[in-house]
């Protein structure tokens, strides 16, 4: 493991958390590792990393152990430029993770591709999850659904790559554009999602996402086919109005899915309600 020092934007009173780091083929995975008690797991989407999750942890570690990952690519985790970045890779390097760590009684929080990747480890491991908490995400192919085709051609394609490799397009404007209340992402905070990628050669993770979202869709199609597995396990469904990626039209999709879950409407709200709705989402875990 090598040394590391922690870079200088990274306010250590917002963040006051130790630093762990989990080895992998493909360089070291940075999570946090907070408090005792049965776990509390939050899988972050892009650009976002265990930052997003910092008020619940401080909420709720002294009751549960909470854990908050970085995927490779992403917050204070090696980005690697032989990575692939797809999903499912990411998803292994999860599962790899969750697996040293020997957990059980799992409560996962997850949000955008931390929804898929979050959730291929509970179909994949049921028996260790006790409940899920779902914010803005989905689990389901899109390739017939012209709103993410779309978004993937542009975002994900040769514009949007260029944009996010010279212009941090990804974490500077679409992050912004992302929160329904604009006045809780202050510049301070914005800080932390836009210096975690200080050079061009470190945003392949923001730009493969994007194109992923239609382009794995048969992997995500595969996960939603094994839903069944969760039907006992779903239990917050925490939902942003004001969200650009996730509409109601996918909200409804949860529900169908899982009508015995507590549906959590934050209709001011935008992407990543644990940063817009911390307190709120912190409650309904701990009443779970």
């Amino acid at each position: 493991m090598k040394n590391r020092t922690r870079p200088e934007w990274l306010d250590e009173k917002e963040y006051p958390f130790k630093d762990h780091y989990f080895s992998t083929p493909y360089g070291d995975m940075h999570y946090v590792d907070e408090g005792a008690g049965d776990p509390i797991v939050f899988v972050p989407g892009n650009p976002s990393w265990s930052f997003e999750s910092r008020e619940m942890i401080k909420a709720l570690s002294g009751q549960y152990r909470c854990i908050a990952v970085d995927h490779i690519g992403f917050g204070l985790s090696d980005k690697p430029s032989d990575f692939s970045y797809l999903p499912q890779d990411q998803a292994r390097n999860l599962e790899a993770l969750l697996e040293s760590l020997n957990l059980e009684q799992i409560t996962i929080v997850v949000g955008d591709w931390g929804g898929p990747i979050g959730l291929s480890y509970a179909i994949r491991h049921p028996e260790k999850i006790k409940s899920i908490a779902i914010t803005n995400t989905w689990l389901w192919s899109v390739k017939n659904d012209l709103y993410y085709v779309a978004y993937s051609a542009i975002v994900g394609g040769p514009i949007g790559r260029w944009l996010i490799r010279t212009q941090n397009f990804f974490a500077k404007n679409v992050v912004y554009a992302a929160f329904g209340d604009k006045s809780k992402l202050t510049p301070h905070i914005h800080k932390h999602y836009i210096e975690q990628f200080p050079n061009p050669e470190d945003r392949k993770g923001n730009w493969v996402f994007p194109a992923q979202v239609a382009g794995a869709s048969d992997w995500l199609e595969s996960l939603w086919n094994q839903r069944q597995v969760l039907n006992d396990k779903v239990a917050v469904i925490a939902w942003g109005g004001k969200d650009i990626a996730f509409r109601e039209k996918e909200l409804q999709t949860w529900i169908k899915a899982f009508p015995q879950a507590r549906v959590m409407r934050f209709p001011n709200s935008g992407h990543f309600i644990p940063e817009e709705n911390p307190t709120e989402l912190a409650e309904a875990i701990r009443n779970i």
